[in-house]
């Protein structure tokens, strides 16, 4: 545990509710409520509620804040509309990846940037780095936001209820200002459960209103960090310190698709991710399913047929959703068995390899 853990806005609501937290990424965070399976099940069929305000929130602005980040990320963010949102990575000049992220385009001038929050200190000092030399301000808001996250297929109907903003109008990846239950919002269609959802920044002494006004609604969950890990995995979401890590590559990871490297300019790691786009990758990220009931765990060793080596399960757990476990793991890339095995704890549990993710939402 960290020495002095962090509390975020809504921890009085998450004491009362009897969550048990923990520490995760400095700050104490529910882990679960009561059964983090049912958590899990009112995301896929209702809707659940997230407290998120650990995550990031870092802002750059100026005249040339979307060619800073054109310098500083591997994607091409400077010819985003305002109000569209991206999937992207920083990376390091060897290729390696230090965050994922996802940058939002408010204004012509102005951009958001969020980051995970293990990485706030890292991402936020690198693009202060990466932006000398252009007419951009990096200004690090974090600890002025919380951020809500409802997510479920009943999340949209939910929030109609809290807000005259055309909801329907805004498209997955993208985000607007609008008032939810009366408090100001950047109301933003993304998340990572696989479920349809929002994502509510909001000035952090306004969080806990909110929380309140959409946690009163009949068959809203609050949910935790174990339902929110099983959820991403079933929709085969990487997590940074798992997937993706400091020693990985996007192509690794099956994500070369965010690298742009034909866009105009230089941008740091670019050399090295070129070579990486121009060479197979040594290691494969893949889907497993056991054919039994132990579940395969981060750190576990994935062996052939034969017992021999083969790779490393970097997530795993059992899915609510399919009643069976499973896990991501990355897995040479010259093994082309379709059933490995996984040791768990000294014993061969059979694993069949499938295509990520393992649940879509219809």
């Amino acid at each position: 545990m960290s020495a002095n853990p962090k509390k975020t806005p809504l921890f009085d609501v998450h004491s009362g509710l009897g969550a048990n937290l923990v520490d995760f990424a400095g700050y104490l965070m529910p882990l679960r409520y009561a059964s983090e399976t049912a958590e899990h099940a009112a995301v896929r069929t209702g809707a659940g509620l997230f407290d998120l305000s650990h995550m990031g929130e870092i802002f750059l602005s100026g005249p040339q804040a979307g060619a800073a980040l054109d310098h500083a990320l591997v994607g091409n963010l400077s010819p985003m509309a305002v109000g569209k949102a991206r999937y992207t990575m920083i990376c390091a000049p060897d290729g390696g990846v230090l965050d994922d992220l996802i940058v939002y385009r408010l204004a012509d001038e102005t951009w958001m940037v969020v980051a995970n929050a293990a990485n706030v200190a890292v991402v936020r000092d690198a693009l202060v780095e990466r932006a000398e030399g252009f007419e951009a301000r990096v200004d690090d808001r974090s600890d002025a936001y919380a951020l809500i996250a409802l997510q479920g297929p009943k999340a949209q109907e939910i929030l109609a209820g809290f807000t005259d903003a055309p909801l329907p109008e805004l498209k997955y990846y993208a985000i607007f200002a609008a008032k939810v239950a009366g408090v100001d919002a950047l109301l933003a269609r993304t998340g990572y459960t696989g479920e349809d959802g929002f994502e509510l920044f909001v000035d952090s002494g306004d969080a806990v209103a909110l929380w309140r006004a959409l946690a009163e609604v009949e068959g809203v969950v609050p949910c935790g960090l174990s339902s929110r890990d099983t959820l991403r995995l079933e929709a085969g979401m990487p997590l940074y310190g798992n997937e993706l890590t400091a020693e990985t590559s996007p192509y690794e990871a099956g994500l070369g698709r965010v690298v742009k490297l034909d866009k105009p300019g230089d941008f740091v790691g670019k050399a090295a991710l070129a070579a990486q786009a121009q060479t197979p990758p040594g290691r494969t990220l893949v889907g497993l399913v056991a054919r039994g009931r132990r579940a395969p765990r981060k750190g576990y060793q994935v062996v052939t047929s034969d017992g021999t080596p083969c790779g490393v399960v970097t997530s795993g757990a059992p899915s609510p959703t399919l009643g069976k476990p499973i896990a991501m793991a990355y897995v040479d890339s010259g093994v082309t068995e379709t059933e490995l095995a996984v040791d768990v704890r000294g014993r061969q549990e059979p694993v069949d390899v499938v295509t990520l993710p393992f649940y879509k939402r219809s």
